[in-house]
């Protein structure tokens, strides 16, 4: 599930390499940020005055509106948003020259700069990186489309630890039924209905009459199941107690990793200092279709793997 690519074999990979990694259900890990970060006395900057400022859960800046979120001070807010804006332009550049086919098509989403302490923010369990889950519902409805994550640990001594439970395959065959979000035997289609597509034809609508976050709010059955399973991850405590296919990762300062965030459950039991940035890729340009969660929702999963008897 942990993939190192060093600046040696990041330079040997193909047009397909890290893609493929990440179809797999891999976290593709850079033991060196294969993307240049700002200047040290703009870390410094963020690093400092973040914390101090924040107004929400995180700062974000939102590029198709050029729309810094987060921050109110003009004075900070200008100089963060031209940071945030100038940094989503390099993780863009760099993951299109990396994966050319894969991000065909895409939304480029937030980039974000994450300023505190994940370990004990005291968040409600649906806002909590703490505890293990899924993503869903990036940006409205996804209609099956991938969520990608590109992380940077910009603290400068201290290592931003992860925990998974596996990838979406494992955990919905392990707790799909108890999480309600299994099919019949006849299995489901996720296709919208007329009401649906009527209700997402409005909220376009509304965004091209200036609404600009109408979309936020849009949803299709499969955005709907993933957030029931996001949920049920969050508020089960049988769930959030187990341990089946539990591990850990530690990404050291100023590492970087990516992955579908879709389809690797994942939590940040701690670290501080972070750049994130969210893409939406299109189903349709991924090479193995049939293991996204999009996909596999729409049959019941394949039962536990057999383990052989003790000799």
């Amino acid at each position: 599930m942990f993939v190192s690519y060093d600046d040696a074999r990041l330079s040997g990979c193909g047009p397909t390499t890290l893609s493929d990694e990440l179809e797999k259900g891999n976290v593709v890990y850079f033991p060196r940020s294969p993307v240049a970060l700002p200047a040290p006395a703009e870390l410094d900057f963020l690093r400092e005055e973040m914390p101090r400022q924040l107004k929400r859960k995180n700062v974000s800046y939102y590029p198709s509106a050029d729309r810094l979120v987060g921050v109110e001070a003009p004075a900070l807010a200008e100089r963060t948003h031209r940071l945030l804006r100038e940094h989503s332009g390099r993780v863009v550049e760099f993951l299109t020259r990396a994966m050319p086919d894969f991000v065909k098509g895409w939304t480029v989403g937030t980039s974000s700069f994450r300023p505190l302490q994940e370990r004990g923010r005291n968040l409600s369990a649906h806002a909590s990186n703490e505890l293990v889950h899924v993503d869903a519902g990036a940006y409205g409805a996804t209609h099956g489309d991938r969520i990608l994550r590109f992380f940077i640990n910009v603290h400068p001594t201290e290592d931003r630890v992860w925990a998974t439970r596996g990838t979406f395959a494992e955990v919905y065959r392990r707790h799909g039924a108890a999480a309600g979000i299994t099919p019949g035997s006849e299995g489901r289609s996720l296709r919208p209905g007329l009401a649906n597509r009527m209700y997402s034809g409005l909220l376009r609508g509304a965004e091209r009459l200036g609404a600009r976050r109408a979309g936020m709010i849009d949803t299709s059955p499969y955005d709907r199941l993933m957030r029931q399973f996001h949920n049920y991850m969050k508020d089960t405590p049988a769930f959030i107690q187990g341990r089946d296919g539990y591990e850990e990762f530690s990404f050291p300062s100023f590492s970087a990793w990516m992955v579908l965030t879709d389809t690797v459950s994942h939590a940040c039991l701690s670290g501080q200092f972070a750049f994130v940035d969210t893409f939406l890729i299109r189903l349709a340009s991924c090479k193995r279709p049939e293991i996204s969660p999009y996909q596999l929702l729409q049959r019941s999963p394949e039962p536990e793997p057999m383990r052989s008897a003790a000799a």
